[in-house]
């Protein structure tokens, strides 16, 4: 029977894909877990493999068009099988099991494969697939414990860890706090529609500008927003960078000044839990997690916001590391959807392109978003412990603090953000 590829379930609240690019044609051979087409959520990119081995059938989405999870994308089978002509939704298909929540180096997907085996293996994720893949495990000699006898990912990993007698420790898995979305009953404002007929030139909105520009407009249109400006001296945390630069080098890690703004935003946010926090209609939500998102440019395409999970049990030397790897394999389109998601606040260092200070826009559902302007020697007065006044060049920087009126007023948003001032200059 031919096999049916739908859109799997990329992350929790994940609904709708964009495809970006198909990579075989119809007519083509295809290898089962052999990458088929690549599709766009949440601004990553991501490579849906094939449930079979066959040739492609038919396709039933074009580049370009959206997709909601459940639909048919196309069909994998032999030359001549009968091809099933229109979308399919999950309700007309055998279910799709659920997967798992992952590790946030896994890609959580489900695909409805067909047995290829003697043994009639139910429902392979493409993360199980692969780990056996990798291990070269034959399937057929795992023991599921899962739903009706399924294989997890976990199933895998204890056979490896018999077979190869180790004690290796394996994945855990991660549990996000509840993360409240939000919808607004306001009608979206008409736009004029500009004329085509002019000589001027229409380009193209890529999926990572649409979703940019519906986050944006959602975020105006959520929560008041709210800006307080701080400048923190530098002093320290710069030299505490060149004693410890060449340390972290020989750790692999590049020591960037970002990590010591995320390490002083975690003192903030313990030291003022309101502030990680989202607002809903029943109440405040108070997350148990610190998740920081940092903004990575890619350039003329937008930003992205990689989420670094559990923030507040790292050292600065972890804080780095994961710095480092978010942010390399973001500019290198490598980030798996649920590494952008879940986060309770973000950093945006908006310093990088020369900039003083800005007025970013709140990543919701957060309470808030604290932005970074370049670091610039200037002339300020200090005073001493007996009162006296003496003027001296520093290297300062504005701290920007945008947050939600409905959940921080002025003074708990100053708090908060003094507290961050305070870990920077006495680091």
């Amino acid at each position: 029977m031919p096999a049916n590829v739908l859109v799997p379930l990329l992350g929790e609240g994940v609904e709708e894909v964009t495809i970006t690019r198909w990579l075989k044609h119809v007519g083509d051979s295809v290898n089962e877990l052999e990458p088929l087409l690549e599709v766009n959520t949440d601004k990553v990119d991501t490579e849906i493999p094939s449930p079979a081995t066959g040739v492609l059938l038919s396709i039933h989405k074009s580049e370009g068009q959206p997709a909601r999870v459940g639909e048919l994308l196309a069909v994998i089978g032999v030359p001549g099988e009968a091809v099933i002509s229109e979308s399919l939704s999950v309700t007309s298909e055998k279910p799709i099991a659920k997967v798992e929540a992952q590790t946030s180096d896994a890609l959580p997907a489900t695909f409805n494969l067909q047995p290829s085996t003697p043994k009639d293996l139910g429902f392979i994720s493409p993360v199980v697939a692969r780990i056996a893949a990798e291990h070269g495990v034959n399937l057929q000699e795992v023991t599921g414990t899962g739903l009706n006898g399924r294989i997890t990912k976990n199933d895998v990993l204890k056979f490896i860890e018999r077979r190869q007698q180790t004690t290796d420790q394996r994945p855990q898995t991660v549990e996000m706090p509840p993360i409240v979305h939000h919808s607004s009953s306001t009608p979206a404002p008409s736009h004029p529609t500009p004329d085509l007929s002019s000589p001027d030139t229409l380009l193209p909105l890529t999926p990572i500008r649409k979703q940019i520009a519906v986050h944006m407009v959602e975020s105006k249109r959520t929560s008041p927003h709210v800006l307080t400006v701080m400048e923190a001296d530098m002093s320290r945390v710069i030299a505490h960078r060149a004693a410890n630069k060449e340390a972290f080098a020989r750790d692999g890690v590049n020591l960037t000044f970002t990590a010591y703004f995320l390490m002083a935003i975690v003192a903030g946010l313990k030291a003022y839990p309101m502030v990680n926090s989202s607002w809903s209609e029943q109440g405040i939500v108070l997350h148990k997690g610190i998740h920081l998102g940092m903004a990575v440019s890619l350039g003329e395409e937008g930003l992205i916001v990689p989420v670094i999970k559990h923030a507040d049990g790292l050292s600065l030397l972890g804080m780095a590391r994961a710095v480092n790897d978010l942010a390399n394999r973001a500019r290198a389109r490598k980030l798996q959807p649920d590494e952008v998601r879940g986060g309770t606040f973000t950093l945006t260092n908006h310093g990088v392109s020369g900039s003083l200070f800005a007025f970013p826009v709140i990543n919701q559902p957060q309470c808030g978003i604290l932005g970074v302007g370049a670091m610039q020697k200037r002339v300020v007065v200090e005073t001493d412990e007996l009162g006296r006044d003496s003027i001296a060049i520093r290297p300062m920087v504005y701290l920007s603090f945008v947050f939600d009126h409905r959940i921080l007023d002025g003074a708990s948003a100053d708090w908060f953000l003094t507290k961050v001032k305070e870990t920077l200059e006495r680091w």
